[in-house]
């Protein structure tokens, strides 16, 4: 099953080398660290003090702004303390810090929920503590949160695109049938009758998994993948298996769809049939630092450093020249390796100087790979320019929002140029150009209204 229609991507080296490593849980850390700010939106804050004794799944820190999710302990433990200090985020965070008493008790409160309408369904994602898990980290309650008949299809994201990371690709070997049960209840409290699984065709085994768990089944479908990036983003696998457009500054709802990640799924389903909230996370390790690649289950909270060690260290005699969260597409590299785990991390990459060097620029050529490369159809050399040039006009011309940082462009680019940080900084111009003339037309409003009531005044008189 496919739409038939395709975007451009590019032909990536896959690097799955943890390809069939199943996913093993970490052996307890001393201690966990878990920050308030680990979904997009408003941060939590703290709802123990410092000598609690928690245990695992029970409600340490919340919030109650719309946009946000609550957080629950990973361990069972004493609060050792409560402090402020630099995230992986590269931003101030407060962290709960639990020293771990390895017992893991769980907490009274974690029950399943008790669900018998739609707001029921939307409350119980929320208490789940799920944020997308594919790396966006959006509030995935936000996301169900949906209008009645506003969405007519459920697309389950097995894409997993990104070089190296192959953690998704072992939970659905693993829990296939539970995403599908997720799935089938997610679909029946939200009115949606259409469920689709979209999954790359190098994962044969996966694909087989589901279609003899979907076989005669007419309310969920597999959707076999070009192998291509960025075949997992957001846009591309709605436009792939429903041939539907996602512009830039519209969510999936928009056109009738929502897109969840497969460990959300399994995630989910795990919370409605046992009440254990989100406390874990799925990470593929790997790298050519990397003493034993594999693919491993950390209670969040877990310092990088310490699943490193786990798994194996750093192979002797090597220096690591590059830490990245995530796939080397669009990852984030990380100055040092004693940070916390977060809910949207889904893997940990360790290189050396032969992968992480940084190579010179030349001149653009003008060979045009950066625009056959961009699922979006932009021109990213001219985007460049226009950067370079703070011509917000021009930025805006050629639709800089609508890059969603996928990085084709730079990794197309045989002049290396950083084509993906130029865009990135050039949305981040138009965006305070953007404030800037908001701010400026709220002030001559205010001014205008002042002028006509100095005006009346003067008329009364």
């Amino acid at each position: 099953m496919s739409s038939g229609k395709h975007l451009k991507g590019v032909h990536v080296n896959h690097c799955k080398n943890t390809a069939g490593v199943q996913i093993i849980p970490m052996a307890l850390p001393e201690k966990v660290y878990i920050p308030m700010s680990m979904h997009i939106g408003a941060p939590c804050k703290p709802l123990v003090a410092v000598g609690d004794h928690v245990k695992v799944g029970q409600l340490i820190a919340n919030c109650d702004a719309p946009v946000s999710a609550p957080i629950h302990s990973s361990v069972s433990g004493d609060v050792e303390a409560i402090e402020v200090f630099m995230t992986q985020n590269g931003r101030p965070d407060t962290n709960i810090i639990i020293k771990v008493d390895g017992k893991q008790e769980i907490a009274e409160t974690v029950k399943p929920p008790v669900i018998n309408s739609k707001e029921d369904f939307v409350k119980a994602v929320r208490d789940s503590g799920l944020v997308g898990l594919g790396g966006a980290s959006f509030p995935m309650s936000i996301k169900y949160n949906t209008k009645p008949g506003q969405v007519d299809t459920l697309i389950l994201n097995g894409a997993e695109c990104e070089p190296y990371i192959t953690v998704d690709h072992a939970a659905m070997l693993a829990h296939a049938q539970e995403m599908v049960d997720g799935m089938r209840t997610a679909m029946k409290w939200l009115g949606i009758a259409r469920g689709v699984i979209g999954i790359e065709s190098n994962k044969p085994d996966a694909i087989a998994k589901f279609k003899s768990i979907l076989s005669g089944a007419d309310d969920i479908k597999v959707c076999e993948l070009r192998q291509i990036y960025p075949q997992g983003a957001e846009r591309v696998i709605i436009y792939e298996t429903t041939g539907r457009h996602l512009i830039a500054g519209k969510l999936p709802a928009d056109v009738g769809c929502i897109v969840s990640n497969v460990t959300s799924m399994l995630k989910l389903q795990q919370f409605l049939a046992t009440g254990m909230p989100l406390v874990t996370k799925f990470l593929t390790v790997d790298g050519n630092a990397i003493a034993r690649p594999q693919n491993v289950e950390v209670p969040i909270g877990t310092m990088i450093c310490d699943l490193i060690e786990f798994c194996g260290g750093i192979k002797e005699g090597v220096e690591v020249k590059k830490i990245l969260l995530g796939g080397p597409m669009m990852g984030r590299a990380i100055p040092r390796d004693d940070f916390a785990i977060l809910k949207s991390n889904n893997a940990v990459l360790c290189f050396d100087g032969t992968f992480a060097q940084q190579n010179k620029e030349t001149a653009c050529i003008n060979c045009g790979r950066c625009v056959n490369g961009c699922p979006m159809n932009l021109m990213p050399a001219r985007l460049s320019r226009a950067y370079k040039d703070k011509n917000v006009d021009m930025l805006r011309e050629y639709n800089v929002m609508t890059c969603m940082d996928c990085g084709c462009c730079t990794y197309s680019c045989p002049a290396r140029k950083q084509l993906n940080f130029e865009i990135k900084q050039a949305k981040l111009l138009v965006m305070e150009d953007d404030k800037k003339k908001k701010a400026k037309a709220e002030a001559e409003a205010k001014a205008a209204e002042e002028a006509k009531a100095n005006e009346q005044k003067g008329e009364a008189k």
